[in-house]
C-alpha cells in the first residue's frame, strides 16, 4: 500500500510518497497547476502506485482543484485537521518545519491513523459555498462602511467623503440583494438542497441564514452521527482535569469552523425560548447550577443535534417527539 502526503502552496505541490512494504520514500515537486497535477497522476502510475491513499491539509482554497482533480481520478484523499497533524508531528519527533519535512509527516500520517476518505462535494453544493462566502464578504464590507458612515457622522469630514460612502454603501446593498436572490435561486432548482433546508426551516430557532449555510454543510460533507456533525462545528466539550488538584472549567472544543458557530449561538439562544426541546434541556441545566453561557454551548450542540436528525431521517422536526 502506497501514501502520498502533499503539501499544498500557492504555487507548488511537494509530494512525498511512501512504500508501506519496504518503508521507503520518494519526493517530488510539482507546481500547483493544472499541467502539475497531471504530471502528478502519472508520476504515481510510473511508480506503480496509482491507486495511492493521499493525505493533504486542508489550505483555504489553494488544495481545491488537486483535491478534487486527484479523487476524479479514482485516489483515495484524505484531508487532514492541521492541529492533529502538528501534534502528530511533534510525537514524531519532527522539529523541522519544511514543504519536504511536511509532505513527509501527511505520509506517515496516512499510513499510521488511517484517516477517512473525504468525499468530494458535488458541483452544486460548491457553487452554493462559493455563492454564501461571497454573500458573507460583501456583508462585512457593508457593515464596516456603515460603520464609517456612523463615524463621520460625529466628525467634521468633508461632504465628499460622505458622498462616497453613502455611495459605497447603496452598491454593497445593493449586491447584497443580488446575492441573496441568487442563493434563493440555486437552492430553488436543486430539489436535494431545496428539501434539506426546508426540514432544517422546521426546527424552531433555524431561521433563512442558519438553514442555508447548514444546507451548504449538509451537501458537501458526510456525517453518519450527530456527534460527528457537534464534533466538526467545534461544539463538544473538552475536559481539563488531574489528578485532585487540576479542576478546569469544561469549555468547547471550537476546532471547526468558526462562523456557522457563530451563526447557532443567537439561534440557540432563541430556542431557549421557543424550542420545547432546547427549552426542556436548558431548565435542567440550569437547575443544576450551570452557567448561563455553559448552558447556551450545549443549547448550540443540542440544536446542531436536531438539525443532523432532521436531515438523517428526511422527516420535519416533531416538537412531541421523545418528550
Amino acid at each position: 500500500m502506497f501514501y502520498l502526503g502533499v503539501d499544498v502552496s500557492k504555487k507548488k505541490l511537494d509530494c512525498m510518497l511512501l512504500n508501506s512494504t519496504n518503508g521507503k520514500l520518494k519526493s517530488k515537486s510539482l507546481s500547483n497547476t493544472k499541467a502539475g497535477i497531471e504530471e502528478l497522476i502519472g508520476w504515481l502510475a510510473e511508480n506503480k502506485a496509482p491507486e495511492a491513499h493521499v493525505i493533504m491539509e486542508p489550505t483555504g482554497v489553494y488544495h481545491e482543484p488537486a483535491a478534487l482533480a486527484l479523487t476524479d481520478a479514482g485516489l483515495k484523499l484524505s484531508l487532514v485537521n492541521p492541529a492533529q497533524l502538528r501534534q502528530f508531528a511533534q510525537g514524531l519527533g519532527f522539529k523541522n518545519k519544511t514543504d519536504k519535512a511536511d509532505s513527509t509527516v501527511l505520509a506517515r500520517y496516512g499510513h499510521t491513523l488511517k484517516p477517512e476518505i473525504w468525499q468530494a462535494p458535488s458541483k452544486s453544493a460548491r457553487q452554493l459555498k462559493a455563492l454564501l462566502a461571497r454573500r458573507d464578504a460583501v456583508a462585512d464590507d457593508l457593515q464596516r462602511e456603515q460603520n464609517r458612515h456612523e463615524a463621520v457622522d460625529f466628525g467634521i469630514s468633508p461632504e465628499q467623503v460622505k458622498q462616497s460612502i453613502l455611495q459605497s454603501i447603496a452598491f454593497l446593498q445593493a449586491e447584497l440583494k443580488r446575492l441573496e436572490q441568487m442563493i434563493e435561486d440555486h437552492i430553488d432548482t436543486d430539489p436535494d438542497l431545496r428539501n434539506k433546508r426546508e426540514l432544517l426551516e422546521t426546527i424552531p430557532g433555524v431561521g433563512t441564514r442558519v438553514s442555508t449555510n447548514l444546507t451548504a454543510l449538509f451537501a458537501a460533507k458526510t456525517f453518519n452521527t450527530a456527534e460527528q456533525l457537534a464534533a466538526y462545528l467545534g461544539l463538544v466539550p473538552v475536559l481539563w482535569e488531574s489528578g485532585s488538584s487540576v479542576r478546569a472549567r469544561p469549555r468547547l472544543s471550537k476546532a471547526g469552523p468558526s462562523n456557522l458557530r457563530k451563526l447557532l449561538y443567537m439561534p440557540a439562544v432563541v430556542a431557549r425560548k421557543w424550542n420545547p426541546h432546547i427549552k426542556s434541556f436548558s431548565d435542567r441545566l440550569i437547575a443544576k447550577g450551570k452557567t448561563k453561557m455553559a448552558v447556551i454551548g450545549a443549547c448550540m450542540r443540542k440544536l446542531a443535534h436536531l438539525c443532523f436528525g432532521v436531515v438523517h431521517t428526511g422527516r420535519p422536526y416533531d416538537p412531541n417527539y421523545a418528550m
